[in-house]
Protein backbone atom coordinates (compact mmCIF):
# COMPACT_ATOMS: atom_id res chain seq x y z
CA UNK A 1 0.00 0.00 0.00
CA UNK A 2 1.53 3.60 -0.92
CA UNK A 3 1.39 6.34 1.91
CA UNK A 4 0.93 8.81 -0.90
CA UNK A 5 -2.14 6.99 -2.08
CA UNK A 6 -3.42 4.63 0.72
CA UNK A 7 -6.86 3.80 -0.91
CA UNK A 8 -6.06 3.59 -4.30
CA UNK A 9 -5.94 0.08 -6.11
CA UNK A 10 -5.73 0.60 -9.80
CA UNK A 11 -7.29 -2.75 -10.41
CA UNK A 12 -10.38 -2.21 -8.90
CA UNK A 13 -11.26 -0.66 -12.44
CA UNK A 14 -11.05 -4.39 -14.08
CA UNK A 15 -15.01 -3.98 -14.93
CA UNK A 16 -15.15 0.16 -15.71
CA UNK A 17 -14.80 1.93 -19.20
CA UNK A 18 -11.22 2.27 -18.29
CA UNK A 19 -10.00 -1.29 -19.51
CA UNK A 20 -11.14 -3.01 -22.84
CA UNK A 21 -10.61 -6.40 -22.81
CA UNK A 22 -7.01 -6.00 -24.55
CA UNK A 23 -6.19 -4.41 -21.55
CA UNK A 24 -7.78 -7.21 -19.08
CA UNK A 25 -5.40 -9.41 -20.97
CA UNK A 26 -2.33 -7.58 -20.56
CA UNK A 27 -2.80 -6.71 -17.62
CA UNK A 28 -3.76 -10.48 -16.44
CA UNK A 29 -0.44 -11.56 -18.16
CA UNK A 30 1.30 -9.08 -16.46
CA UNK A 31 -0.13 -10.17 -13.19
CA UNK A 32 0.09 -14.14 -13.61
CA UNK A 33 1.92 -14.81 -16.94
CA UNK A 34 5.31 -14.37 -15.49
CA UNK A 35 7.62 -16.25 -17.73
CA UNK A 36 9.81 -19.16 -16.70
CA UNK A 37 13.84 -18.64 -17.50
CA UNK A 38 14.39 -19.48 -21.24
CA UNK A 39 17.57 -17.53 -22.06
CA UNK A 40 20.00 -16.71 -19.21
CA UNK A 41 21.95 -19.02 -17.57
CA UNK A 42 21.12 -19.67 -13.67
CA UNK A 43 24.13 -17.83 -12.58
CA UNK A 44 23.51 -14.95 -14.96
CA UNK A 45 19.71 -15.07 -13.43
CA UNK A 46 21.06 -14.78 -9.73
CA UNK A 47 22.55 -12.19 -10.86
CA UNK A 48 20.03 -10.06 -12.48
CA UNK A 49 17.79 -10.73 -9.33
CA UNK A 50 20.90 -8.93 -6.68
CA UNK A 51 21.25 -6.40 -9.17
CA UNK A 52 17.22 -5.82 -8.70
CA UNK A 53 16.97 -6.26 -5.65
CA UNK A 54 19.77 -3.31 -5.66
CA UNK A 55 18.73 -1.10 -7.50
CA UNK A 56 15.03 -1.40 -6.86
CA UNK A 57 14.68 -2.91 -3.22
CA UNK A 58 11.05 -4.00 -2.02
CA UNK A 59 11.71 -5.23 1.26
CA UNK A 60 7.94 -3.81 1.62
CA UNK A 61 5.79 -6.15 -0.52
CA UNK A 62 5.24 -9.56 0.32
CA UNK A 63 5.44 -10.46 -3.74
CA UNK A 64 7.86 -8.60 -5.33
CA UNK A 65 7.47 -7.07 -8.48
CA UNK A 66 8.92 -9.25 -10.94
CA UNK A 67 11.49 -8.20 -13.48
CA UNK A 68 14.30 -10.99 -14.07
CA UNK A 69 11.70 -12.82 -15.73
CA UNK A 70 10.22 -10.12 -18.18
CA UNK A 71 13.93 -9.53 -18.65
CA UNK A 72 14.76 -13.01 -19.82
CA UNK A 73 11.78 -13.23 -22.37
CA UNK A 74 12.79 -10.37 -24.03
CA UNK A 75 15.98 -11.45 -24.46
CA UNK A 76 14.41 -15.10 -25.33
CA UNK A 77 12.32 -13.60 -27.92
CA UNK A 78 15.12 -11.28 -29.17
CA UNK A 79 13.00 -8.01 -28.29
CA UNK A 80 14.56 -4.76 -27.02
CA UNK A 81 14.78 -1.43 -27.96
CA UNK A 82 15.28 -1.77 -31.69
CA UNK A 83 18.05 0.32 -31.73
CA UNK A 84 22.07 -0.25 -31.39
CA UNK A 85 24.79 2.12 -32.08
CA UNK A 86 27.40 1.52 -34.39
CA UNK A 87 29.61 -1.32 -33.86
CA UNK A 88 27.70 -2.61 -30.73
CA UNK A 89 26.27 -6.41 -30.74
CA UNK A 90 23.01 -7.40 -30.44
CA UNK A 91 21.01 -6.95 -27.06
CA UNK A 92 21.66 -10.41 -26.27
CA UNK A 93 25.05 -10.11 -26.90
CA UNK A 94 25.45 -6.72 -24.92
CA UNK A 95 23.92 -8.34 -21.63
CA UNK A 96 26.00 -11.79 -21.87
CA UNK A 97 28.84 -9.53 -21.62
CA UNK A 98 27.73 -6.92 -19.35
CA UNK A 99 26.52 -9.25 -16.91
CA UNK A 100 29.64 -11.19 -17.25
CA UNK A 101 32.01 -8.09 -16.80
CA UNK A 102 30.14 -7.16 -13.65
CA UNK A 103 30.31 -10.58 -12.20
CA UNK A 104 34.40 -10.53 -13.05
CA UNK A 105 34.88 -7.28 -11.11
CA UNK A 106 32.64 -8.45 -8.56
CA UNK A 107 35.25 -11.68 -8.48
CA UNK A 108 38.59 -9.77 -9.17
CA UNK A 109 37.50 -6.98 -6.37
CA UNK A 110 36.14 -8.94 -3.59
CA UNK A 111 36.97 -12.54 -4.70
CA UNK A 112 33.31 -13.64 -4.40
CA UNK A 113 30.46 -13.59 -6.64
CA UNK A 114 28.23 -9.87 -6.60
CA UNK A 115 24.90 -11.99 -5.24
CA UNK A 116 27.62 -12.82 -2.17
CA UNK A 117 28.51 -9.21 -2.02
CA UNK A 118 27.12 -7.06 1.06
CA UNK A 119 25.14 -3.98 0.14
CA UNK A 120 27.81 -1.56 0.20
CA UNK A 121 30.38 -3.33 -1.78
CA UNK A 122 27.43 -3.57 -4.23
CA UNK A 123 26.64 -0.32 -4.67
CA UNK A 124 30.54 0.34 -4.42
CA UNK A 125 31.06 -1.88 -7.33
CA UNK A 126 27.96 -0.60 -9.28
CA UNK A 127 29.27 3.38 -8.89
CA UNK A 128 32.86 2.75 -10.87
CA UNK A 129 31.04 0.72 -13.34
CA UNK A 130 29.23 3.74 -13.78
CA UNK A 131 32.17 5.82 -13.36
CA UNK A 132 33.68 3.40 -15.67
CA UNK A 133 36.75 2.39 -13.12
CA UNK A 134 36.56 -1.06 -14.47
CA UNK A 135 39.43 -3.75 -15.87
CA UNK A 136 39.40 -4.85 -19.06
CA UNK A 137 36.82 -7.34 -19.08
CA UNK A 138 34.40 -4.96 -21.17
CA UNK A 139 34.07 -4.99 -24.43
CA UNK A 140 31.08 -3.88 -26.99
CA UNK A 141 29.22 -1.57 -24.90
CA UNK A 142 30.93 0.99 -22.23
CA UNK A 143 30.30 -0.04 -18.39
CA UNK A 144 28.23 3.17 -17.98
CA UNK A 145 25.63 2.46 -21.08
CA UNK A 146 25.30 -0.85 -20.07
CA UNK A 147 24.61 -0.14 -16.35
CA UNK A 148 22.32 2.67 -16.84
CA UNK A 149 20.76 2.26 -20.67
CA UNK A 150 20.42 -1.42 -20.30
CA UNK A 151 20.00 -2.36 -16.66
CA UNK A 152 18.84 0.66 -15.01
CA UNK A 153 16.66 1.36 -17.48
CA UNK A 154 15.10 -1.68 -18.25
CA UNK A 155 14.46 -3.27 -14.54
CA UNK A 156 12.53 0.66 -14.23
CA UNK A 157 10.61 -0.05 -17.59
CA UNK A 158 8.98 -3.15 -16.01
CA UNK A 159 8.72 -2.37 -12.82
CA UNK A 160 6.67 0.68 -13.78
CA UNK A 161 4.58 -1.71 -16.33
CA UNK A 162 3.13 -3.31 -13.11
CA UNK A 163 -0.09 -2.78 -11.40
CA UNK A 164 1.37 -2.45 -8.15
CA UNK A 165 3.86 -0.12 -9.06
CA UNK A 166 0.92 2.05 -10.73
CA UNK A 167 -0.85 1.68 -7.42
CA UNK A 168 2.12 3.56 -5.41
CA UNK A 169 2.30 6.66 -7.70
CA UNK A 170 -1.52 6.69 -8.02
CA UNK A 171 -1.26 5.83 -11.99
CA UNK A 172 -4.57 5.19 -13.49
CA UNK A 173 -3.11 2.65 -15.53
CA UNK A 174 -3.67 1.94 -19.63
CA UNK A 175 -6.42 4.73 -21.11
CA UNK A 176 -7.91 2.53 -23.12
CA UNK A 177 -10.69 3.26 -24.30
CA UNK A 178 -11.86 5.54 -21.88
CA UNK A 179 -8.97 8.17 -22.46
CA UNK A 180 -7.78 11.16 -20.39
CA UNK A 181 -9.04 14.59 -20.15
CA UNK A 182 -7.70 16.44 -17.74
CA UNK A 183 -4.24 16.70 -18.95
CA UNK A 184 -3.04 19.64 -17.18
CA UNK A 185 -0.53 20.07 -14.63
CA UNK A 186 -2.58 19.68 -10.92
CA UNK A 187 -5.14 18.20 -12.69
CA UNK A 188 -6.95 14.86 -12.38
CA UNK A 189 -10.39 12.89 -14.35
CA UNK A 190 -12.59 11.61 -11.40
CA UNK A 191 -10.98 7.98 -12.32
CA UNK A 192 -8.05 8.60 -10.94
CA UNK A 193 -6.14 8.44 -7.50
CA UNK A 194 -6.30 11.31 -4.76
CA UNK A 195 -2.90 11.76 -3.16
CA UNK A 196 -3.11 11.63 0.51
CA UNK A 197 -3.12 14.83 2.17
Amino acid sequence: MSERYPDYEVLDKWDSPSFDEVTRKVLARRLDGVPDRRFLTVEEWELLEALAAHLIPQPERARPIPVVPWIDAMLADGDGSGSRRTGEPHDAEVWRTGLAAIENEARRRHGARFVALEPSMREMLLREVQSSVVSDGWTGVAPKRFLIEFVLKTMTGIYYSHPDAWNEIGFGGPASPRGYVRLQLDKHDPWEADEAK
